[in-house]
């Protein structure tokens, strides 16, 4: 009795703290060497399912108007689509000549998108999800820091819009800690207070306790101290680009 083996496609998964997957691409700005392009420099890569969709239309049309707004914290926007370059010129004119959403109208897309027909970028990045589409990419952000180590990962599926209020706020969010030494609670905005690192000894656990400065502590492990949000901004909207042999 012959044994059938069955072929299972195996999805590529970037995980966090992983190097972003290199590749080389056709994009609406020229050609790019991904994340080799863009050292130094914080970058959300993002996927959508396809061009003249009215969903990805909002979206893109959002992140351009907020371009200027993620330059500041030195971070740069990379679009994704299985469409073909011409594709993508012909729907970002038409977001521009033709389109008005929320307020927004004569947005112009400035940031690249990358022409993927073949889904190679696609798939290592996970971006392929069969259980929604063999054939479209679903809504994936990645997060990738200035050393091209992926940060952090959403992933929305097909029918469902991005929140660019939270792409922004975990953007800033990630920069704090890197640069504070600290972690970011539930709900976190600049001014609002940030918790440290649990106490490593009961000797510190005890010392937090007791202590009469600015750490207010509800328990050993879960100390919060403020974080003035001027001095955050300042530190993130105003840091130079770090410079990468």
């Amino acid at each position: 009795m012959e044994n059938i083996l069955e072929k299972e496609q195996v999805i590529s998964m970037p995980r966090i703290g992983d190097n972003a997957p290199e590749f080389k691409a056709v994009t609406t700005q020229g050609q790019i060497n991904f994340p080799k392009d863009f050292a130094g420099e914080w970058v959300i890569l993002f996927s959508h399912p396809a061009d003249f969709t009215p969903v990805c239309t909002s979206e893109f049309m959002t992140f351009a108007h907020l371009e200027e707004k993620f330059a500041k914290a030195n971070c740069k926007l990379v679009g994704l689509s299985i469409d073909g370059l011409y594709s993508h010129i012909a729907w970002l004119r038409t977001i521009k000549e033709k389109i008005e959403f929320n307020g927004m109208k004569n947005i112009e897309v400035k940031f690249p998108l990358i022409e993927d027909i073949t889904m190679n970028v696609a798939k290592k990045y996970g971006m392929i999800q069969p259980g929604e589409s063999e054939t479209q990419a679903v809504r994936a952000v990645f997060f990738i820091d200035p050393k091209g180590k992926i940060r952090a990962i959403i992933y929305y599926p097909l029918s469902l819009g991005r929140n660019f209020d939270e792409i922004y706020r975990a953007l800033i969010a990630m920069q704090t800690s890197d640069e504070f030494s600290v972690a970011t609670p539930a709900d976190w905005n600049p001014g609002d207070d940030v918790i440290i690192s649990p106490a490593g000894s009961c000797g510190v656990a005890e010392e937090r306790m007791t202590s009469k400065d600015e750490l207010k502590c509800e328990d050993w492990f879960f100390c919060t101290k403020p974080l003035n949000k001027d001095m955050v901004l300042d530190k993130i909207l105003k840091k130079p680009k770090l410079l990468t042999k």
